[in-house]
């Protein structure tokens, strides 16, 4: 797991910056107000935040003791998930720029919990945000097959883990989270 911007050699220099620091997970097109928490905790806490975006078409294939890591193609389509990342760094700029805040963002690979855990346990952050998905019969088929990021990072680490709502609350009958 390395930040997109920097060279194998200077990543502990960086980790050493971003200590304690407020993790936020972020994918394209997510709702702002995600990154909106996660900078307010930043923010109450006084440290940086670490803007992650995990290339799930990717998996790590070994990692050098320096920390620097080495990833393979699962798809074909190598470009995607340089834009997704692009589109990440785009949406983390627009909301953060002008706030004060000290922050990176950070292309990771693989399983996603397992990714931000790792980034997690390099920074020793303190805290490890995330946003819910929207709910519809294929992120439910997914998550059956995968599980939830954010309840596999609370059952598998000792941070605190802040799930952020839908900005829309599901209604409670069921039958209308279906028809989305």
């Amino acid at each position: 797991m390395t930040d997109s911007t920097s060279e194998p050699h200077d990543e502990s220099t960086q980790n050493a910056a971003l200590q304690k620091a407020v993790i936020v997970g972020l994918q394209p097109d997510q709702p702002r107000h995600v990154i909106d928490e996660a900078a307010k905790y930043a923010t109450l806490l006084g440290v940086p935040l670490v803007v992650a975006h995990v290339d799930v078409t990717r998996f790590v294939t070994y990692e050098d003791p320096d920390g620097y890591v080495h990833s393979a193609p699962i798809d074909i389509n190598f470009e995607a998930g340089a834009a997704e990342f692009e589109a990440v760094q785009a949406a983390a700029a627009a909301a953060l720029d002008g706030t004060g805040i000290t922050w990176t963002a950070r292309q990771l690979v693989g399983d996603p919990a397992l990714a931000i855990k790792q980034l997690a346990n390099k920074l020793d952050a303190q805290l490890i945000v995330v946003g819910t998905r929207k709910r519809g019969i294929g992120e439910s088929i997914r998550e059956f097959f995968t599980g939830s990021v954010a309840a596999r990072l609370a059952h598998r680490q000792h941070r605190s883990v802040l799930v952020v709502p839908l900005e829309e609350p599901v209604p409670d009958s069921q039958q209308e989270i279906w028809t989305e």
